[in-house]
C-alpha cells in the first residue's frame, strides 16, 4: 500500500484542493456531465499505476539490498551462503562439490566462491537496472499527476488526453526483452556450469492510430485508453513478478533451514521423551516433576521475594515502634555514667579535698583513682582491710560495666541499621531474574518492530532513511548542474519512493508526539517537483533538527 497517495499529494502540494472529493461532495464544476466521471477515472488510474509501481519498486529495492550485502561479504561468507543458506539440496550439492574440488584441484573453496560471486553479481546488476527503470517511471507518473492537477483546476480541455498519453508513454519505457539467467543458484552445481537463459518479451499494446495526435478526446476514447493502460499495467506486473521470482532473495525458511531443522529435530526428541514419561505410557514422572518444580518456585518466591519484602516492610515500621526501647537503653547507660561520676567524685574528695574534686574532670579523677590503686596494690592484704584498694576496685568494675553497655548499644544500632540491607541481599536473586527477563522482552519487542519502534535504534534508522533522501536530493542537484536530465528523473522517482517509506515509518510516532501536521507538510513539500534542491535540502535539515520522532535521545 502506498501511504504517500495521490489524494494527499493533490490536496497538500499542488493546488490545495482534493480533486476527487470536490467532484464527489460539491458536484460538477469546471466540467459537466460525463467529463466529471472521466477525470475521476484518470485520477484513480494515476493512483493505481503509482501503487503498482511503488509496490514493485519496493520489492526490487529490498531484494537488491540483500544481494548487495552478499556481494560485499567476505570470501567465506559467500561460500557459507552458497552451502548453508539455499536449502538442504544445495547443502548436499555444495558439500559434494567441495569434496570433488578438494580431490581434483586441492582448492575446494575457490570455484564455489567464483560461482557465488558470479550469480550474486548478475542478480545485483539486473535488479539495479530494474530499480532505475521503475523509479524513472514512478517519477514521471508523479510529475504527470502534478501537471494533471493544475490543468484540471485551470479547466484545460486537453488535460485528460495529455495525462493519458504521458502515462502510456511512461509505461512504454519498460517494454523490451528481459533475459533471465537460470544457473547454479537454483539448479544443480556441476563442475562446468551450464547457464540456461530464458527471456521475457514485454510488448505493450499501443494507442489507436491517430489518437495520440488528437487533442480533444471523447469520453469513450478516454475510457478506452484508460482500459488499455490498465491492461499494459497488468502485463507489466506479470512480467515483473516473473523476474522477481527468479531474482528474489531466498525465503527466510530457506536461509535458516539448518536452524529450523535442528529445532524440529530437537522438538521431536523432546516430544518423544515427554510422551515416554507421560500418563499415556503409564508414567507419573511428569506429574511428579511438575509438582517438584511448583514447590521449588513457591519456595524460591517465598525465600527470595515474599520474606525479604515483608522483612523490609517490618523493619521500616518497627523503626518507629521501637524508638522507646532505644530511649530506655540510653537511660540505663546514663544511670551508669552518673553512678560512676559520683563514685569518682567521692573518692577524689576523700583523697584531695572538695575543691580539687569540684574542679577536676572525669578523666583527671580516674587518673587519681588509678594512681591510688597502684600504690595500694603493693600491700594488697593490708590495704584491702584498712585502705582504699577495695573502693578503687569497685570503681574500676563500674567503669568496665559502662564500657560494656556503651559497646552493646553501638552494636545494637549497627545491627538495626543493616537489617534492611540483609533483606535486600536476600531479594537480590529475584531482582536480577526480573531485570534479565525484562531486558530480554524489551530487546525482542524492539527488534521485531525495527524502524517502527520507539527506541533509540528505531529513531536512528528513521534518521538514516531521511539521510538517504537528502543524499538523493544532493545527487539530483549535482545532475541538474551537469545538465544530465535523463538521470534526474530516476533520482526524483527514488526520492518519491524513499519519502513513501519515511512517511509510513514516522506517521504513528509523529501523531503521538503532536508533530504530524507540520511533518506531513514538510514531507509533501519534499515530493513537490517544483521547488529546487536547495529548498528541499533546507527542509531535510529542518526535519532532522526539530522533530522529536527523528532525533535520537541523548544518552544519560
Amino acid at each position: 500500500m502506498v501511504y504517500f497517495d495521490f489524494t494527499v499529494y493533490f490536496h497538500n502540494v499542488q493546488v490545495k484542493h482534493n480533486i476527487t472529493s470536490k467532484f464527489k461532495d460539491f458536484g460538477a464544476f469546471y466540467c459537466r456531465g460525463e467529463s466529471e466521471a472521466t477525470i475521476i477515472v484518470v485520477t484513480e488510474l494515476l493512483e493505481e499505476v503509482a501503487n503498482s509501481l511503488m509496490c514493485r519498486l519496493h520489492n526490487a529495492h529490498k531484494n537488491l539490498q540483500f544481494w548487495k550485502a552478499r556481494a560485499e561479504g567476505a570470501h567465506m561468507q559467500k561460500i557459507r551462503f552458497m552451502v548453508l543458506e539455499r536449502g538442504p539440496l544445495a547443502f548436499v550439492q555444495g558439500i559434494a562439490k567441495l569434496v570433488r574440488d578438494c580431490i581434483k584441484e586441492g582448492s575446494p573453496t575457490q570455484n564455489l566462491a567464483v560461482i557465488a560471486a558470479s550469480q550474486i553479481s548478475k542478480r545485483t546488476v539486473l535488479l539495479q537496472a530494474l530499480e532505475c527503470c521503475l523509479a524513472l517511471v514512478l517519477g514521471e507518473v508523479y510529475k504527470e499527476a502534478d501537471r494533471f492537477g493544475e490543468s484540471v483546476l485551470k479547466d484545460h480541455p486537453e488535460a485528460v488526453s495529455v495525462a493519458l498519453c504521458s502515462l502510456h508513454a511512461a509505461l512504454l519505457t519498460m517494454q523490451g526483452q528481459y533475459a533471465l539467467n537460470q544457473s547454479s543458484y537454483n539448479g544443480k552445481m556441476e563442475e562446468e556450469e551450464r547457464e540456461t537463459i530464458s527471456s521475457i518479451k514485454l510488448q505493450f499494446e499501443d494507442l489507436p492510430e491517430g489518437l495520440s495526435t488528437k487533442t480533444n478526446w471523447t469520453n469513450a476514447e478516454c475510457l478506452s485508453c484508460a482500459e488499455l493502460i490498465r491492461e499494459n499495467l497488468k502485463q507489466l506486473e506479470d512480467c515483473l513478478d516473473r523476474i522477481m521470482q527468479n531474482y528474489r532473495k531466498p525465503r527466510r525458511a530457506t536461509r535458516h533451514w539448518l536452524r529450523y531443522t535442528g529445532g524440529a529435530v530437537g522438538l521431536v526428541l523432546v516430544s518423544g521423551w515427554l510422551i515416554q514419561h507421560s500418563p499415556l505410557m503409564g508414567s507419573r514422572d511428569i506429574e511428579i516433576w511438575l509438582k517438584q518444580g511448583g514447590d521449588a518456585i513457591v519456595a524460591f518466591t517465598k525465600e527470595h521475594v515474599e520474606e525479604p519484602l515483608m522483612s523490609i516492610r517490618d523493619d521500616l515500621f518497627e523503626t518507629f515502634r521501637r524508638r522507646h526501647h532505644g530511649a530506655a537503653e540510653l537511660a540505663d547507660v546514663q544511670l551508669t555514667v552518673d553512678s560512676l561520676h559520683r563514685m569518682l567524685k567521692a573518692f577524689t574528695e576523700q583523697l584531695k579535698g572538695r575543691d580539687v574534686a569540684d574542679r577536676a574532670t572525669e578523666e583527671q579523677m580516674m587518673e587519681i583513682v588509678m594512681n591510688r590503686y597502684e600504690k595500694e596494690i603493693t600491700h594488697p592484704l593490708q590495704n584491702l582491710l584498712g585502705g582504699e584498694l577495695f573502693w578503687a576496685m569497685l570503681i574500676q568494675v563500674q567503669k568496665l560495666k559502662l564500657d560494656i553497655e556503651t559497646a552493646m548499644l553501638e552494636l545494637n544500632q549497627i545491627l538495626r541499621a543493616n537489617e534492611i540491607n540483609f533483606a535486600i541481599l536476600a531479594a537480590l536473586p529475584a531482582l536480577l531474574f526480573a531485570v534479565i527477563l525484562g531486558w530480554l522482552l524489551r530487546a525482542s519487542l524492539l527488534q521485531s518492530k525495527g524502524a517502527e519502534g520507539r527506541g533509540r535504534a528505531a529513531r536512528l534508522r528513521r534518521r538514516m532513511l531521511l539521510a538517504e533522501v537528502e543524499r538523493t536530493i544532493l545527487t539530483f542537484q549535482y545532475l541538474a548542474e551537469q545538465g544530465k536530465e535523463g538521470e534526474m528523473a530516476w533520482h526524483y522517482g527514488m526520492t518519491i519512493y524513499l519519502l513513501d517509506q519515511f512517511y509510513k515509518l514516522v506517521e504513528r510516532h509523529a501523531i503521538a508526539s503532536g508533530e504530524w501536521s507540520s511533518l506531513r507538510g514538510d514531507i509533501l513539500d519534499l515530493a513537490n517537483p517544483k521547488p529546487g534542491p536547495s529548498y528541499k535540502l533546507a527542509i531535510t535539515a529542518r526535519i532532522e533538527r526539530i522533530y522529536e520522532c527523528i532525533i535520537p535521545p541523548r544518552p544519560a
